[in-house]
């Protein structure tokens, strides 16, 4: 052999052993290492942690808690243009490769070389399944080898539909969301099968970097990622020429809130939590729990919108207050400036209540910056509301001017006018009668302002709403509808209260003398309702409101609980009122169903009490459909009469309430099949104004809410029970012409009333 051929042929054994050493050297470390990899049990049974959801009665999601927001779907209900943005964002020989992408490697090096520097991943779809699973997130060579090695060991015991399945669900996706089907909620508001070309694509392009390319945060840097997924879509030949011009001209609609439910129900939804919470502690927000409440979605949105129309309707009959707070936009030379974003954060945004900062004005316009970089033009009738607080002559620390914080809506006619934030307070809840599942629950007017639920915690006095329960008691004592009592002023010396002396009135200062039990309730006549609550004796009609559900502490024995002196809560005057429209059953409201595991089955039920059973009869049935037939009077010719003329029914009952110096209003009231209690006032009682009465200020949201609830319903009354005589009424006064009275009560006028009880003590 010649020494030419020898110099030839010596670096090739030389390459050779060492490689052959090298490829040893992988044996033995692949033989040592493949068998200690982890099991692929967490792929195998997967179990995400997935977050506790609460859904209405008929369905649709109210809310959801967990750290992680996630949302399993199975790969055969993912639709194909959704896995082909994935593949083409992420791994297009997905289902080529056995685990790694060779020529994706290759690829990627040349491109790191021509670059001169790392600048581009060729980790595939399964090593991402591996990396999500079992390894940190460590760029080391090591963490590289075995997350190769589990990729190979992964394809060689799933099917590539299994590991996409797993990749869908598990990748983390920005906005606390993993998978893409939770992904699309947060981000579009949409199911995955809903979603657009332009949609999938943004979806698509998250995995790479879900911070820097999170359409809420960085919609630039998301939008250039889409554009990049969108033109590998079109190359390798999954989305037309036309389609992929057309998603790149549609301008998307991102969810700027994410954290805000698919419905208003926060209040609701936050009482299904604590109910959960309480009775699976531990893994109450991972194990998917699915919450079921009782809550009806089209009565829900009725009431929500009726609270907000009611409270904005209060808000604006007392005036605008001037500007929210200042910023200092001095040094901000340009209207599209970040900065005005940043100055936006501390300010929430409540539904339609739009913060926005005053760039200029003067008494003919207003223009403003909002939130994501509209400028808001506002004239003519849109500053109206707030025109004294834009005039040089308002106060300096209210006046509208540059970096003002004012709070916009569109109108009717989709023009922008100054609303503000209201200080009052409301509370709405609705129920059926017969078993007290509840249709609709708003605890206040804006749950991320302020979450103290006022339908279920607040204590307030009742006012002439609680009026109702005095007159049941009194028809016990032997009194009728008919029954004349004497409406005049009324007045107890000290001496006789053993405190001060108590001279209470009428609402309006009138009287109208000797006047019918049944036009008194209508009209709300305090004097009536004193001299029935002194005639029946204060101790008996304390005991006889817990029939209905009052706590009895709350209502101390004196006369002044004849005009709503004690403490009532709206749950607890829904449970009363439903007393009088199921014919005298006492019935318990509940707001959870059900409790369902990941899997559908049933955990804990409710086990709701119906109307019909005598063992929880509360009242005599002849009294329930005495107090029924009064109560409708009153929605037809007194304090609510507006209630029967608005919704053009004559089944409608219920009492308006207000109590002294207007510090609360209240409309409580039902029809056969749904009960309701409207309550209005200030978390920290004091008066609303004069004339915000009951039927001012809370009966427009109750009407607002039967109007949709009650739209299909046909007119419904309680059947007369046996046990009734009718007697030819009195004249001289609404009501009907014939009056029923129990059938051992002889229809008689009030006879004067007895001395008060000592032991009452009325006060103011």
């Amino acid at each position: 052999m010649s020494t030419a051929l020898r110099w030839l042929i010596y670096p090739i054994v030389v390459v050779l052993g060492i490689a052959a050493i090298a490829i040893a050297m992988v044996v033995i470390i692949l033989s040592l290492t493949y068998p200690n990899l982890p099991s692929l049990e967490i792929l195998t049974d997967y179990r995400p942690k997935i977050p506790l959801r609460v859904y209405t009665a008929d369905d649709y999601l109210l809310g959801e808690f967990g750290e992680e927001r996630r949302a399993v779907v199975r790969i055969q209900d993912v639709p194909e243009i959704m896995k082909q943005a994935i593949l083409a964002a992420e791994d297009e020989r997905f289902y080529q490769h056995g685990g790694i992408d060779t020529l994706g490697v290759l690829r990627a090096l040349h491109a790191n070389l021509v670059s001169g520097g790392k600048r581009q991943g060729a980790s595939t779809i399964t090593q991402q399944v591996a990396k999500n699973f079992f390894l940190s997130s460590e760029k080391t060579y090591t963490r590289k080898l075995y997350e190769a090695l589990l990729a190979f060991k992964i394809e060689s015991n799933l099917s590539k539909d299994q590991i996409f399945e797993l990749y869908i669900n598990q990748i983390f996706l920005g906005q606390r969301a993993y998978g893409f089907a939770a992904a699309a909620q947060i981000y579009f508001g949409k199911p995955l099968a809903d979603l657009t070309v332009a949609e999938v694509a943004m979806l698509a392009g998250l995995p790479k970097a879900p911070s820097a390319y999170n359409p809420v945060v960085n919609p630039k840097r998301a939008r250039v990622r889409q554009e990049y997924v969108l033109h590998r879509m079109n190359e390798l030949g999954f989305i037309t020429d036309r389609q992929y011009q057309a998603a790149l001209n549609q301008a998307l609609v991102i969810r700027r809130d994410v954290s805000e439910t698919p419905m208003h129900a926060e209040f609701v939804t936050e009482m299904a939590r604590q109910i959960a919470a309480e009775r699976f502690p531990d893994d109450v927000y991972t194990r998917g729990l699915r919450v079921y409440t009782t809550i009806l979605k089209d009565d829900q949105e009725a009431a929500y919108l009726s609270v907000r129309r009611g409270v904005m309707d209060y808000d604006r009959r007392h005036g605008y207050r001037g500007a929210e707070a200042y910023v200092d936009i001095g040094e901000i030379k340009s209207e599209q400036d970040e900065t005005l974003d940043e100055l936006l954060l501390d300010f929430h945004d409540p539904d339609d209540l739009h913060p926005a900062i005053v760039l200029q004005a003067d008494t003919r316009k207003i223009r403003a910056y909002r939130r994501g970089g509209e400028i808001v033009t506002i004239s003519g009738d849109g500053l109206k509301f707030a025109a004294r607080m834009i005039d040089e002559k308002a106060p300096p620390n209210k006046r509208l001017r540059r970096g003002a914080i004012i709070r916009v809506q569109t109108d009717e006619k989709n023009n922008w006018r100054i609303v503000q934030m209201p200080e009052v307070e409301a509370a709405f809840l609705a129920a059926d009668p017969h078993d007290g599942a509840i249709r609709a629950l708003v605890g206040g007017f804006d749950f991320n302002r302020n979450k103290f639920n006022h339908a279920t915690q607040a204590w307030r006095q009742p006012g002439s709403s609680f009026k109702p329960f005095i007159y049941s008691a009194a028809l016990e004592k032997g009194f009728t509808p008919a029954s004349v009592i004497n409406d005049e002023p009324i007045s107890f010396p000290s001496a006789v209260t053993g405190s001060q002396a108590w001279e209470p009135k009428n609402y309006d200062g009138k009287y109208e003398g000797p006047i019918r039990m049944r036009t008194a309730l209508a009209k709300s006549k305090n004097m009536v309702s004193i001299r029935l609550l002194q005639a029946s004796g204060v101790h008996f009609v304390q005991d006889y409101v817990t029939r209905f559900g009052f706590a009895a502490n709350k209502h101390p024995p004196y006369l002044t609980m004849a005009l709503g002196a004690g403490s009532v809560t709206p749950w607890e005057m829904v449970t009363a009122y439903a007393v009088f429209a199921n014919g005298g059953y006492r019935i318990r409201p509940y707001v959870v169903r059900e409790i369902q595991d990941d899997k559908g089955q049933v955990l804990a039920r409710a086990e709701p009490i119906t109307a019909g059973e005598e063992s929880l009869r509360a009242i005599d049935p002849r009294n329930a459909y005495l107090m029924d037939s009064m109560l409708r009077d009153v929605t037809i010719y007194g304090t609510a009469a507006r209630a029967s003329a608005t919704l053009k029914r004559r089944d409608l009952a219920g009492k308006t309430g207000t109590t002294n110096e207007h510090v609360d209003a209240w409309f409580c009231g039902y029809q056969q099949t749904v009960v309701g209690c409207s309550w209005i006032g200030f978390d920290q009682p004091r008066s609303m104004g004069a004339g915000e009465t009951g039927g001012t200020a809370a009966l427009p949201a109750w009407i607002s809410y039967m109007a949709r609830a009650l739209k299909d319903a046909p007119e419904a009354f309680l059947p007369a029970p046996e046990g009734l005589v009718s007697v030819a009424s009195p004249g001289g006064s609404k009501g009907p012409a014939e009056e029923l009275f129990y059938q051992e009560n002889a229809p008689a006028e009030l006879e004067p009333a007895p001395p008060v009880d000592q032991s009452s003590k009325p006060e103011d």
